[in-house]
């Protein structure tokens, strides 16, 4: 019960005396229970004149620290991902504060253990563009799944990539940019569950 009070606390980030939510995304497993050495970065969900924002909060990041980005399930892939770049370029661009060994990391609950978790994402590189070549696995809004336009389950998704790949073309990992970032983690969490070669640590957004 303790753990879950932990992650439900995650959710609340105090400014200026006044306690703002961000509703994390779920999934049902633990990727990484705990970090420490961290600075809790916030990007809130705010609607202004209809439109959604994005709106950033790094005052505590420390470059030197690992990252924990908490992020609210509801925004679109189009509004966080520009704003995961910047954060990744500010990081690594901090000349001589840098610590190569601080890593970046997705947070989220987890609703079987009831606990807090984290999802590493330092490799990631991120497009905002659909890639010209390779085998591009793209995961739609509607939750379908396709690879090179051919529409597959998660059961066969496997199969289907290991039947297609000739060992050589490079698989990209892309998402529909107006899918919300709570469906991006469960399914980077799908994809975990998956053992295929060759998946480069670049990811489309388009």
């Amino acid at each position: 019960m303790m753990k879950y009070i932990l992650a439900i606390a995650a959710l609340l980030f105090f400014s200026c005396g006044n306690k703002e939510d961000v509703l994390l995304p779920k999934a049902d497993r633990t990727i990484v229970k705990e970090v420490v050495d961290l600075s809790p970065i916030y990007i809130f969900f705010r609607v202004k004149d209809r439109d959604t924002l994005a709106e950033v909060n790094r005052n505590n990041s420390i470059s030197t620290t690992n990252w924990i980005l908490n992020i609210d399930k509801r925004l679109p892939l189009r509004l966080v991902i520009p704003e995961v770049i910047k954060l990744q370029a500010k990081k690594s661009g901090d000349g001589a504060h840098k610590n190569i060994a601080a890593q970046n990391y997705y947070s989220y609950a987890d609703s079987i253990g009831k606990n807090l978790a984290f999802l590493p994402f330092t490799m990631i590189h991120y497009k905002m563009e659909k890639p010209l070549k390779g085998i591009v696995v793209f995961f739609s809004k509607d939750g379908k799944i396709k690879v090179n336009n051919e529409l597959v389950s998660k059961n066969e998704l496997q199969n289907v990539i290991n039947n297609f790949n000739d060992g050589l073309q490079k698989i990209r990992y892309c998402f529909d940019k107006n899918s919300s970032y709570g469906s991006y983690i469960q399914n980077k969490i799908f994809i975990r569950t998956i053992e295929l070669k060759n998946v480069i640590s670049e990811e489309c957004v388009y």
